[in-house]
């Protein structure tokens, strides 16, 4: 692709340092120009952790670096940061200046880890990927330099309980917070062992350490964590069952535990299947309880609710949600966008899961990073007979909303405009929160 992108709704490479900040008592350091942390910090917002964004040890690669080396400032700025930090692992990410000029950050980082420091590096140079695929360098390089080193305290496989699950790029995702704690709770619920890795359900480093003695890996996700999976599988011999979509609502919620259900009686696993369908029931009972409570809701309001939706989001979202939106709360997806520079090929997979999802209505949708020219389809679509209309995006979208007399409910990064915590879109819960947020910005209009 070439050309400019407008309204960008990713990071370039180093963006990943917030894959190290969502890590429990892990630090990233940055050997990169003094602006990039502080560009992560205000992309994301309210994501500096424990020691990230703008707080980032960094070296601020200058022209004097450029001209003779920073490995020096480097090997100083680590040193430092040990003794100032009380950190458990401390992961050094390359920017674009350091990579260019082929600083040997390897043979630095070895000198740390040979004083039995926990010490990581991976190349993040901005010129070489985004965010997304810098997500899973960040993961693997931290499973070969150091989860690797305890693989012998944590034979690969040995607990049949245990699972790792691999779904949300922290930060990328508002929701990966409480989205990982979900899949946790349902997991748990199940009778397994669940690593999460990120957040604070984990365990921290204690956690990735565990990592190889997983029975096997779950994977939400279109394709964003898939070289994670990949890579697990060929060095422990964990297989992996992937979901590639949000599972949001009941019925997928339900699809997607009966399918990790059934792998992991292929693999051995001692689940409980009257537990698993038991529990199931017991979840969709209480959902469509409170599904039942929006009738007369929906009845009073019928003509005033969104009929149709346009969302720009990741692939991930893009897919789970039109789903959701379609089946269980009635509002119609029309033309779709999948914001996140999505690789060729797995576009055609993401489509016949789309397309997937209804065999009566086809769902248009367009694969581009460019999220102004998305705004722009969308401005300029003849709406006088679709009725009353609902984007779900980011921040930016909020104006385009205004000018087409749209409701707007913000999901995506950046979102200025919106606060989120500890809130899921996943699972059951999931799907009543983004009820209540949908119906919440529309009864707001009438106020």
């Amino acid at each position: 692709m070439s050309g400019l992108i407008e309204q960008e709704r990713y990071t370039c490479a180093i963006g990943a340092l917030q894959s190290v900040v969502a890590i429990p008592r892990a630090t990233p350091i940055l050997h990169s120009g003094p602006g990039c942390g502080s560009m992560i910090a205000g992309f994301y917002e309210r994501s500096t952790g424990y020691a990230g964004g703008s707080t980032s040890p960094c070296t601020n690669f200058s022209e004097t670096e450029v001209v003779f080396g920073g490995v020096d400032r480097l090997r100083s700025i680590i040193a430092n940061t040990y003794k100032i930090l009380d950190t458990d692992l401390q992961v050094v990410l390359t920017g674009c200046t350091s990579d260019i000029v082929g600083d040997d950050v390897g043979s630095v980082v070895g000198e740390f880890i040979e004083q039995g420091k926990p010490l990581v590096f991976v190349e993040t140079a901005g010129f070489k990927h985004n965010n997304f695929v810098a997500h899973s360098n960040v993961v693997n390089a931290i499973i070969d330099q150091y989860v690797d080193l305890y693989v012998d305290d944590h034979l690969p496989r040995s607990n049949r309980r245990l699972v790792n699950v691999f779904a949300s790029v922290p930060y990328q995702d508002p929701f990966w917070k409480g989205n990982l704690q979900e899949y946790k709770r349902l997991l748990t619920a199940l009778g397994f062992e669940v690593n999460v890795l990120f957040g604070p359900k984990s365990a921290g480093i204690a956690e990735w350490r565990s990592i190889p003695a997983a029975n096997f890996n779950i994977l939400v996700s279109p394709w964003y964590g898939l070289p994670i999976v990949e890579h697990l599988e060929q060095q422990y011999g964990q297989p992996f069952v992937q979901f590639a979509h949000v599972p949001i609502g009941a019925n997928e919620t339900t699809r997607f535990l009966e399918a990790v259900t059934a792998f992991a009686l292929e693999q051995g696993a001692p689940i409980d299947e009257q537990q698993v369908k038991a529990y199931i029931a017991k979840s969709e009972y209480a959902y469509y309880e409170e599904i039942d409570n929006l009738a007369t809701f929906l009845l009073e309001f019928r003509y005033g609710l969104p009929q149709h939706v346009h969302i720009l989001h990741d692939a991930g979202y893009v897919v789970g949600l039109s789903k959701f939106l379609l089946h269980e709360v009635g509002i119609i997806p029309k033309e779709q966008f999948i914001v996140d520079n999505t690789p060729d090929e797995f576009q055609d997979a993401i489509r016949a899961n789309l397309a997937a999802t209804s065999d009566k209505r086809e769902i248009p949708v367009t694969f581009d990073p460019d999220a102004g020219a998305a705004q722009n389809v969308i401005r300029n679509l003849d709406d006088t007979k679709r009725g009353r209309g609902l984007i779900i995006g980011s921040g930016w979208d909020k104006e385009l909303a205004k000018e087409k007399d749209f409701d707007f409910l913000s999901a995506s990064v950046p979102s200025p405009y919106r606060l989120v915590l500890t809130t899921n879109y996943a699972g059951y819960s999931g799907g009543l929160r983004v009820i209540e947020d949908i119906y919440d910005v529309v009864l707001s209009t009438y106020a």
